[in-house]
């Protein structure tokens, strides 16, 4: 007791003395003086932190404002806006929906059309195009085209043409079939009794669900600045998810395998961390993340882990029954899987515009719901994004699940699978190109270390091979869907891939051309404001309704353009 009253002397006469070197230095400084010297300090402390802590990194924004700064000098502006102007104009001219249109309805016919009229009209606009998905040679895009199955869906949505699942009182057999489908999906993935979902337009909005109701949770546990834990590979729909709700992008570098590197995520996670992300498979080149291991952090750090199985998710988890067992556990049973993303309208083979996201439990749910209990129009609430949204959808959905069931899918599962290990073993052979990653499921990813690999998608384009064009590395893939599986399909792929490849390798070293240069030039522009510059005019071609621009007009019609 002695010592501790000898300590105590000991601080207080410390403290005393710091207090009067204090008093003595602001001897000289009237009482305003101090208020407001201190006011500042704090505004200061507070802006510093505003500015040092916001979703974006401080690197990323210091980069950006120096290419503003840059782009504003007088004569290298001018350049740099000179060669932008071009990038927009070679992207506008080679896409080539907008050389098939010659005309465009820009008004309403002062007239109906009867509806022969309108049926001609629809004929015309399905058969425009150079693209013949039914050949098989797309990447995926159509995942099954069943002449037989089109028309089951057809039927099943003119009888909920009018249904609107935001009305389950008067549409009780359409509240049903959500249910069911939800309830199929959580079975699929092995779900507990307490699993749950919901239906949602696309893969897209599936992910934003699981985003916001993680970033809600992290709200209520204090977290103000949340943050999401992505491998570099995950779907472009958590950067939407990231700029939407307000949260933080943390990309994790992937390994040479293309799965995400676990330790450097271990070492990404912080007070902030909202949710960990793992892809079941990944869309560039089809590996599947290691979701055990990263589960493991998950339970550590408690932090809800979402398992993106959006593109392969009707595929994996029919493949042990198919005789394609995978290696790991992707699903609710891995201790720490929260929740799991999965289209219905890829490899489920319903119509497009459907996709369900699912929970292990009821309580993580809650968080993506929506209500707004103080609106005029009565007691708001509903579970996505979409107040209204299309009843035969749903209708069609449910169909496709009822009319495949579990051994139509398994049977599917096994012709995909099997077409995608004949062409992997194949391309193997095939020198000057290797496979990236580990295509364990329906995507194979080609690059080279020998020449552009844009050039090998250029040449397969011009036989009509409808690729998926990659990036960071250059790459392209295929996306194998039942279209695949047809006799010779995959025979003929591979035989146009060696043949263009056998070509491209008499000199390896020519310029890129066309969109493939495009691609190759947007890698290596360090200001990437510039890529979303130009990507913009892409984005402005969807909704034109004019003829097709000049080779001396630039077509965003951006200040500075004609």
């Amino acid at each position: 007791m002695d010592a501790l009253i000898s300590y105590k002397e000991i601080f207080l006469q410390y403290l005393n003395q710091a207090r009067n070197v204090v008093n003595q230095k602001c001897a000289g400084i009237e009482p305003w003086q101090l208020i407001a010297s201190t006011v500042a300090a704090t505004l200061l402390v507070v802006w510093l932190h505003m500015f040092l802590v916001q979703p974006e990194s401080l690197t990323s924004r210091t980069k950006k404002q120096l290419f503003r700064v840059i782009r504003k000098l007088p004569i290298i502006g001018a350049v740099i806006q000179k060669h932008v102007n071009k990038a927009m104009d070679d992207v506008a001219a080679n896409l080539t929906f907008l050389k098939e249109a010659k005309s465009y309805v820009r008004t309403l016919p002062p007239n109906g059309l009867s509806q022969a009229e309108v049926m001609q009209r629809i004929k015309e606009y399905s058969t425009m195009g150079d693209v013949h998905w039914a050949s098989g040679k797309v990447s995926g895009a159509v995942y099954s085209g069943e002449e037989e199955l089109t028309k089951l869906l057809v039927k099943a949505y003119s009888e909920f043409a009018w249904t609107n699942p935001l009305h389950p009182d008067i549409f009780p057999g359409l509240r049903k079939m959500e249910a069911e489908v939800v309830r199929m999906c959580c079975a699929l993935f092995h779900g507990g009794p307490n699993s749950c979902g919901a239906m949602t337009s696309g893969g897209t909005e599936s992910i934003l669900m699981a985003c916001k109701a993680y970033r809600d949770m992290a709200y209520e546990k204090g977290i103000k600045y949340p943050e999401i834990l992505v491998p570099e590979s995950a779907h472009a729909a958590f950067d939407k998810a990231a700029h939407y709700f307000g949260m933080k992008l943390v990309h994790i570098p992937l390994n040479e395998a293309m799965q995400v590197d676990v330790k450097a995520m271990k070492s990404a996670i912080s007070k902030n961390t909202a949710m960990l992300v793992c892809s079941a498979p990944q869309f560039p080149h089809g590996s599947i993340d290691p979701i055990e291991e990263v589960a493991e952090l998950a339970l550590k750090y408690n932090i809800p882990f979402h398992v993106d199985a959006c593109l392969g998710g009707f595929l994996i988890v029919f493949m042990e029954k198919a005789g394609f067992p995978l290696p790991h556990l992707f699903d609710f049973r891995v201790n720490g899987v929260t929740s799991i993303s999965a289209d219905t309208h890829k490899y489920g083979y319903a119509p497009k515009g459907s996709s369900v996201i699912l929970y292990s439990d009821e309580k993580y749910r809650e968080y993506q719901f929506f209500v707004a209990p103080d609106w005029q129009g009565g007691i708001y609430a509903s579970p996505t994004v979409s107040g209204s949204r299309p009843g035969g959808i749903i209708a069609a959905c449910w169909a496709t699940m009822m009319h495949k069931g579990e051994d139509g899918y398994v049977e599917a599962t096994r012709k995909i699978i099997s077409t995608t290990r004949f062409i992997v073993s194949e391309l193997q052979k095939i020198d000057g190109i290797f496979i990236l990653g580990k295509p364990e499921v329906s995507v194979i990813a080609l690059g080279s270390h020998v020449f552009d690999m844009y050039r090998l998608s250029n040449m397969l384009a011009a036989r009509e091979w409808n690729l998926t064009i990659l990036q960071f590395p250059s790459s392209i893939h295929i996306c194998i869907t039942l279209l695949h599986t047809k006799p010779g399909v995959a025979e003929l792929f591979v035989k146009a891939v060696r043949e263009c490849v056998a070509e491209i390798m008499k000199n390896p070293n020519a310029k890129t051309t066309g969109l493939g240069a495009i691609y190759g030039m947007a890698q290596m522009i360090p200001d990437r404001n510039l890529i979303s510059e130009i990507s913009r005019v892409y984005l402005d071609c969807l909704y034109k309704t004019d003829t097709p621009p000049s080779a001396d007009a630039h077509v965003n019609g951006s200040p500075g353009h004609r």
